[in-house]
């Protein structure tokens, strides 16, 4: 009777030691950095928190230097014409595109810009990453034109655009799993 005890107990550890380093597997497959940067916002804003840290680990792999081959800056890969706009419609007073590697600035901003995608696209989380990463003009032809509906990830013609919004769900839903993000 005590060997009996004695493997399940060692089995139950074996089954705990095995989740746990699954986790941290998982937490350095999916970090998170900026968190009391990405909660702020988050709340300031009224945009999901995981969202926010779902777009920065596929956007940038929140890598705050990172400039992509098409000139968009920082963690969450903002192009240089959407943060001079934002800033201007956000009241950033001397903001200078050089500013968009420094964290705070890049999610705040970044932050700001889901808020407009989300109101525009009546929250649909599909049609907003869609207009992130492929253009709000282009969504909306697309919806005008029948191309796409709400949350028709499979009908994004854009195929980096497909991607990018798969990358981002699956990221979402770990980010969820694997941290508390209070917002």
């Amino acid at each position: 009777m005590l060997k009996k005890v004695a493997a399940v107990l060692a089995v139950m550890v074996g089954i705990a030691a095995l989740y746990n380093n699954f986790l941290w597997f998982m937490k350095y497959l999916y970090p998170l950095k900026y968190e009391k940067i990405i909660v702020r916002y988050a709340k300031e804003y009224g945009v999901d928190p995981y969202m926010i840290a779902a777009v920065i680990k596929v956007e940038s792999g929140f890598s705050p230097n990172v400039v992509s081959d098409k000139g968009a800056v920082g963690l969450m890969q903002i192009m240089p014409d959407t943060a001079q706009w934002a800033a201007q419609k956000m009241n950033l007073k001397d903001f200078k595109i050089e500013e968009l590697v420094i964290p705070e600035i890049n999610i705040k901003i970044g932050t700001w810009y889901l808020t407009e995608l989300l109101k525009e696209f009546d929250k649909d989380f599909t049609l907003t990453l869609a207009a992130y990463n492929g253009g709000r003009g282009n969504v909306r032809e697309w919806i005008k034109s029948g191309v796409i509906k709400q949350k028709a990830e499979d009908d994004i013609p854009f195929g980096e655009t497909k991607a990018f919004v798969a990358k981002v769900k699956k990221a979402y839903k770990w980010y969820k799993r694997l941290y508390r993000l209070d917002s």
